[in-house]
């Protein structure tokens, strides 16, 4: 599946522009992050590619198509778990699979509860009353769909089962197009091919986690906080306690003569490209 946005634009009845003049492409297969603070527009992309909210400017194709005419069959193979997905916490994990199983026509829906609950080891809470995410997660894989969106679908979850849904993502993205928001940046770190940052409703980055630590290189540093001058534009982004005194990492355009440049990692890149944003 391949979805395109063109100069893709969206603003509330209450005049916020939540997306100005997006351009990406997105395809299969692939893990792509989408990275961002809040309020930076992710949950509304998100949205609008599952033709949950219609767009103020702007396209959206799949597979060469607008999505106005591809939209049954884009619902068709979509798993998507929204940032504010509801459970129904009265009904067991099996009966909760069984209505989605339903509602979204999913063809042998015994079989597909089955592989939904295994994937995310929900075996034996299969007949509890579902009260974690992990549900919503299981009712995104009902039907093997070819398009998965998660927002933010680990939050709330301890670091094994962390691990777990983030080799799952993975596994998932082999043959299928998966997009996954999060703040959290080791699951990005971790299995994404391709990242996307965004901030203020527009694209700041799109392309993969090794260019995006690239274009960092020469703008992170360390030093002691002792050696601190008062220095416009320094974002110290980590203290560490070291026998030396306090360890400082900082992120910036220039960087002062007392700070010795350090290996750039993901986080870094990504706090370079926000402080950059926000000093503008």
């Amino acid at each position: 599946m391949n979805i395109e946005c063109q100069d893709l634009s969206m603003a509330y009845a209450n005049g916020k522009q939540a997306l100005q003049h997006v351009d990406l492409t997105l395809e299969a297969p692939s893990l792509i992050g989408l990275l961002g603070p809040n309020g930076a527009g992710k949950s509304t992309l998100m949205k609008l590619l599952v033709s949950a909210l219609v767009p103020t400017g702007g396209d959206i194709l799949i597979d060469g198509q607008p999505l106005a005419k591809r939209e049954r069959f884009l619902k068709s193979h979509l798993g998507y778990l929204p940032q504010d997905f509801g459970l129904f916490d009265e009904l067991t994990v099996a009966q909760f699979l069984g209505y989605m199983a339903a509602l979204k026509g999913v063809r042998r829906p015994e079989q597909a509860i089955n592989a939904a609950i295994q994937a995310v080891n929900l075996q034996e809470k299969s007949r509890a009353k579902i009260r974690t995410l992990s549900g919503g997660i299981a009712q995104a894989l009902l039907g093997e769909p070819s398009l998965l969106i998660f927002d933010e679908p680990t939050v709330g979850l301890d670091p094994e089962e962390r691990i777990h849904f983030r080799n799952l993502f993975s596994r998932s993205a082999q043959d299928r197009l998966v997009l996954l928001s999060t703040h959290i940046i080791e699951d990005v770190q971790s299995v994404c091919d391709q990242i996307v940052v965004m901030d203020g409703g527009r694209i700041l980055f799109a392309g993969t986690p090794a260019a995006m630590i690239r274009a960092a290189a020469g703008h992170v540093g360390e030093f002691l906080e002792q050696d601190l001058a008062q220095e416009a534009g320094l974002h110290i982004t980590a203290r560490v306690n070291t026998s030396q005194g306090i360890r400082c990492r900082v992120v910036a355009d220039k960087l002062p003569d007392y700070v010795r440049i350090a290996e750039p990692s993901l986080e870094d890149a990504y706090l370079y490209l926000i402080s950059r944003e926000e000093a503008q």
